[in-house]
């Protein structure tokens, strides 16, 4: 099941559970990971993205490991709403991860630009932004899907 509204998704897990979040990126996929209770998102792993096949194993292996129910993934849309190439890959990630779990695509305009302007604002270096930055942007995601879900 994938969908981009929060109350189908969160109607398909019935139990609750924790959930994952992800921010993917040409050259890694951020991740984040929420309590069971869907209190509050924290960054997890940045996997360097590879053949898919291999991106797909390093995810279905932190899901099982970290008894994950839902993936929350950010869909990276133009500032009108619209969609755009990168909007059509990441469905198309989507649905070769579908097994996996339920999955909400949510809007991510802006994740990226908030949490970067965060780590300026804390005198992170360039670097250290460079490392952080994606999966902060997960767990931004993450959080803002979570608040809906607990909302709706």
């Amino acid at each position: 099941m994938i969908s981009t509204i929060a109350a189908e998704f969160r109607d398909a897990l019935p139990g609750g559970g924790r959930l994952i979040g992800l921010d993917l990126g040409t050259k890694t996929i951020g991740t984040a990971l929420c309590d069971a209770g869907w209190t509050f998102a924290s960054p997890a792993l940045l996997i360097r993205r590879a053949k898919f096949t291999k991106d797909k194993e390093a995810l279905a292996a932190l899901i099982a490991e970290q008894a994950v129910t839902g993936i929350v993934i950010g869909l990276p849309l133009n500032l009108d709403g619209s969609e755009s190439p990168r909007s059509q890959s990441t469905r198309a990630f989507a649905r070769n991860i579908a097994d996996l779990g339920p999955i909400l695509l949510w809007d991510e305009r802006w994740s990226t630009q908030a949490v970067t302007r965060t780590l300026i604002e804390q005198d992170a270096s360039r670097a250290k932004r460079a490392e952080l930055v994606d999966k902060m942007a997960a767990a931004y995601i993450l959080q803002g899907a979570i608040d809906a879900l607990v909302r709706v």
